[in-house]
C-alpha cells in the first residue's frame, strides 16, 4: 500500500468531531480576514476561501445570518449573495481562468452540508485538465497551489466583486 502523507489535515479530521461554534459565524466577528481566508465583507453576506478545497480558488458565500436554510433569508440578503455568486464568477474567470463552474447549495446534512445550521453557497472552479488518474485510481485530489498564494492573487483583484456587488444598489 501506497501511503499519501497530508498532515494539515489532522486539523479538519480532529475538528469534525470536536467542532463547537459556527465556522462562519465564528471566523467573521475576528479581525484576521487574511488568516480566516476571507476575500469580501458585504452588507448583508461575505466571501471566504474554503479552508479544504475542492479545487483552487473554491470560495464559499454565505449570510452573516446564522440560519440553515434559504427560505429563512430576507430579500435583501439574497439578492446580495446571488450578485456575491456573479462577482465571484467575474473575479475567478479574470484571476484563475477556469473552463467552468460547480455552484451549490447544501441543505440538510442528507444533502451533504457539512455546517448544516448556515446555509452557504459553494463555487467551484473546474479546468478541464483538472479531472485526471489521481483521484479515480489513487483516490487523491492534487490541489496545485497553496491556498495562501491563492488568496493574495484573488484579493489584488477584489474591486472585480466590488463593481458587481455596485450594481445591485
Amino acid at each position: 500500500m501506497r501511503i499519501l502523507w497530508a498532515p494539515w489535515r489532522i486539523v479538519y479530521v480532529t475538528s469534525c468531531s470536536s467542532r463547537r461554534g459556527c465556522i462562519f459565524c465564528d471566523k467573521i466577528k475576528e479581525d484576521n480576514d487574511e488568516e480566516n481566508l476571507i476575500l469580501y465583507r458585504g452588507k448583508y453576506s461575505f466571501v471566504m476561501m474554503n479552508l479544504y478545497p475542492y479545487n483552487n480558488g473554491h470560495l464559499l458565500i454565505a449570510p452573516y445570518e446564522h440560519v440553515p436554510d434559504l427560505v429563512d433569508l430576507n430579500k435583501e440578503t439574497l439578492l446580495e449573495l446571488m450578485y456575491m455568486v456573479k462577482g465571484c464568477i467575474h473575479l475567478l474567470k479574470e484571476v484563475m481562468r477556469p473552463d467552468g463552474f460547480n455552484i451549490g447549495i447544501n441543505i440538510g446534512r442528507v444533502a451533504g452540508a457539512g455546517f448544516e445550521e448556515h446555509v452557504h453557497i459553494h463555487i467551484v472552479p473546474r479546468w478541464l485538465g483538472d479531472t485526471n488518474f489521481m483521484p479515480v485510481i489513487g483516490d487523491v485530489k492534487v490541489i496545485p497551489e497553496g491556498l495562501k498564494e491563492t488568496y493574495r492573487r484573488l484579493k489584488a483583484r477584489i474591486e472585480i466583486l466590488g463593481k458587481a456587488l455596485r450594481e445591485a444598489y
